[in-house]
């Protein structure tokens, strides 16, 4: 078999992308040169991928529950370990069901509940402007996006309604940012990172308000590490959500969920 000139640049996109450490080299290949028109800018998205630039930000989008996720530049990138979220989540909900993804980013959350389980009602809320764009994009005309910090963001008229809140805040400790891999630290905004201390100052505050939001019988669900986790859970207990941490191995994925008493 012949070797062609598409095949010639595909072997020095993958050697290049290789050589700059991309462990998936072959799968990312494939996917810049689908997505450049002309050999010029092929260079440049390799070059954008080889100083660090996320891949899904260059692509413009990123596979997530079988979606496709639009991702504008400065938006955390949702991580494929997050599908045990969006697991939990869609277990806990059903037709009808109010579901709030808090601290949406992109949406993602809310997107993937929202095909798993059809007709629920769905409200997405982040403090930047840029997120917020982005997840009206990916979430459909018949979900509701807004504006602001945490429950701030929220109408009122979802107080004391929401049967699955969904959360994605930062958990890395921030003695720990300078360890993460440069796509995230350097490409991705701090506060989407930046989880405080000891990795859990945004989850205490979604677990206090949280009582205040949830139906009864609601759940809070929040993603978070091995080593978080019982203080994710101590936070919700301390406002009266009683805790269970589940851990999915294969993603590498712990989540809390927290269930507000029925009564």
């Amino acid at each position: 078999m012949s070797i062609t000139p598409a095949d010639e640049v595909l072997s020095r996109t993958v050697a290049t992308l290789r050589g700059a450490g991309c462990v998936f080299a072959e799968e990312e290949a494939a996917l810049l040169l689908d997505a450049a028109e002309t050999p010029a800018e092929l260079d440049v998205l390799v070059h954008r991928r080889v100083v660090g630039e996320p891949l899904e930000v260059i692509l413009g989008w990123a596979e997530f529950c079988g979606l496709r996720i639009r991702v504008n530049a400065g938006v955390f990138v949702p991580r494929q370990r997050t599908r045990f979220l969006v697991d939990l989540a869609a277990e806990s909900a059903r037709p009808g069901s109010v579901v709030v993804d808090l601290c949406c980013g992109t949406g993602a959350i809310g997107a993937a509940v929202a095909a798993r389980v059809p007709g629920i009602e769905l409200s997405c809320a982040d403090i930047d402007p840029n997120a917020v764009a982005c997840a009206r994009l990916n979430v459909g005309a018949d979900a509701h996006v807004y504006e602001g910090d945490l429950y701030d963001a929220l109408p009122g008229s979802l107080r004391g309604r929401v049967d699955v809140l969904v959360v994605n805040a930062p958990y890395v400790p921030t003695d720990e940012i300078a360890m993460m891999p440069p796509e995230a630290r350097d490409h991705e905004p701090k506060y989407t990172l930046d989880g405080g201390a000891d990795g859990v100052e945004v989850h205490r505050r979604v677990a206090a308000g949280a009582p205040a939001w949830l139906a009864p019988g609601g759940r809070l669900l929040i993603e978070t590490s091995e080593e978080q986790a019982p203080l994710t859970a101590r936070a919700m207990a301390d406002h009266g959500l009683v805790p269970h941490v589940s851990t999915n191995d294969e993603m590498y994925c712990t989540v809390v969920v927290g269930t507000r008493a029925a009564g």
